[in-house]
């Protein structure tokens, strides 16, 4: 088991897809050598012909989850694609199995074979959207857990970096509130959000307003432990209390304060990268 654990995960799909085709395409052989009395490289040529159909629906499937993701998108997809790819499923093997017969049917004759197939490929065609959904959810989770993990280290080295003054040199930043201005330790500060030509500063259950962009704290404080986790937001990773991943794949982060925060999709990549753990 050990050992199949290393295998990476799209090499072991792609070894088991080719082994239930090769089974499945012996398994026919043997029936089509036992009631037709074909020599076995003849069974095994026609057996294959006949379920080469599964394999372009396994082809067609691979290639709308890895173009739309495993979600509603890429159902819509394929049910869609359902119908043509079912008839032109049944039609192949009606071609198939007429040429192996040697028969010569009408156009009626072709028509009722294919409508007697249907059900069949559409069998075929429902497991292996199955298969190849319950897949992109395991290649997913296994993805998230990788990547949680690499995040909650960085977490932990923000925090140990912080909580060492030798390590991150001092930035105050003066922060309106109300008529005053304020110093506020930029480790004290949770997270920082953009206001046009401002920024909302969080800090210790307050808030309030410093004149510099996104862009400008983000340049000055990204040595400090802050990261950007959204086109509008900064925050403070040390002052992450926890993480947990959503179902369209972005972030949500639980600070200190309880004030929660998402990292979209479009910045985790860029976050993980920045934090040498992607």
């Amino acid at each position: 088991m050990r050992g199949l654990r290393r295998i990476p995960f799209g090499v072991g799909l792609g070894l088991f897809a080719a082994y239930s085709y090769l089974a499945t395409t012996v398994s026919a052989a043997w029936f089509l050598r036992r009631d037709y009395g074909a020599d076995l490289t003849t069974s095994l040529l026609w057996a294959g012909l006949l379920y080469a159909p599964s394999v372009a629906t396994g082809v067609l499937v691979w290639a709308t989850l890895r173009l739309f993701g495993a979600e509603w998108r890429a159902m819509g997809v394929l049910t869609a694609l359902a119908p043509p790819s079912v008839v032109a499923a049944a039609w192949a093997t009606t071609v198939v199995d007429g040429a192996r017969r040697g028969a010569v049917w009408s156009a009626a004759d072709i028509a009722a074979r294919i409508v007697d197939r249907v059900p069949v490929a559409l069998l075929l065609y429902t497991a292996i959207i199955a298969a190849g959904l319950a897949a992109a959810h395991r290649r997913r989770a296994i993805r998230q857990k990788t990547e949680m993990a690499a995040l909650a280290a960085a977490l932990a080295d923000a925090r140990k970096a912080q909580a060492d003054p030798a390590s991150t040199p001092a930035e105050r930043l003066m922060v309106s509130v109300g008529r005053g201005r304020v110093p506020v330790d930029a480790s004290e500060i949770e997270w920082i959000a953009s206001a046009g030509n401002y920024a909302v500063i969080h800090w210790r259950d307050r808030e309030g307003l410093l004149r510099e962009t996104l862009q400008t704290l983000e340049a000055r404080l990204t040595d400090k432990g802050f990261a950007r986790s959204h086109r509008s937001t900064l925050v403070n990773l040390a002052h992450v209390r926890e993480l947990k991943p959503l179902s369209d794949g972005a972030w949500r982060l639980t600070l200190d304060s309880g004030s929660e925060l998402v990292v979209s999709r479009s910045f985790r990549d860029g976050l993980l990268a920045r934090l040498g753990r992607a």
